[in-house]
């Protein structure tokens, strides 16, 4: 992979994003910057899909490395590694797609997009946990999916008004640094 310094400086905004949210204290479960990293990572990268899928998972990968470390050496109580990474990996780097909408700056895309990426993020990660046994083993039935989509609704809003927030550090901080960066 050829680094540009468009994709030098959108990976440095993601991964700066993507630790600074972790020492914020008292955040809210569920309020996190990856979902607006993949829609940023999609606007910017959309006809070079391959960096588009690949820069949120390698800003979470240095982001999870970073805190392992400190974790290990007793800095922080928050685990970089934990179970069930790699299909949470996937379904972030899934939810890029939903930024290829983005190249406008049409407010409505930007509503859409920030709704829909944390709802199939929500909706499809609350179905593996069901389908995997975990959560409260909620038994392999409607009724156990919907209690388990139940058990997950109290991070659904931290979700969207996290991609809100986020979104609008990582689209703005880019738009205003890109003129500095290129002139550097």
């Amino acid at each position: 992979m050829k680094l540009n310094k468009q994709i030098t400086l959108a990976l440095v905004i993601m991964v700066a994003t993507s630790a600074l949210y972790r020492v914020m204290p008292g955040r809210p479960l569920g309020f996190a910057p990856q979902i607006a990293i993949a829609l940023f990572s999609g606007s910017l990268f959309a006809s070079k899909k391959q960096y588009s899928f690949l820069l949120p998972i390698v800003s979470m990968f240095i982001s999870d490395l970073m805190y392992q470390v400190l974790f290990n050496y007793g800095f922080s109580t928050i685990q970089g590694f934990y179970a069930g990474q790699i299909e949470n990996y996937l379904l972030i780097a899934a939810t890029t797609v939903f930024g290829f909408s983005l190249q406008s700056a049409k407010p409505a895309k930007f509503l859409i997009s920030f709704f829909s990426a944390p709802t199939a993020y929500f909706l499809v990660s609350n179905f593996l946990v069901w389908a995997q046994g975990g959560g409260y083993h909620h038994a392999f039935t409607a009724t156990g999916l919907l209690q388990t989509m139940a058990d997950g609704l109290p991070f659904y809003p931290y979700s969207v008004a996290s991609t809100v927030v986020f979104g609008a550090v990582l689209f703005g901080s880019f738009r205003l640094l890109v003129p500095k960066f290129k002139a550097a």
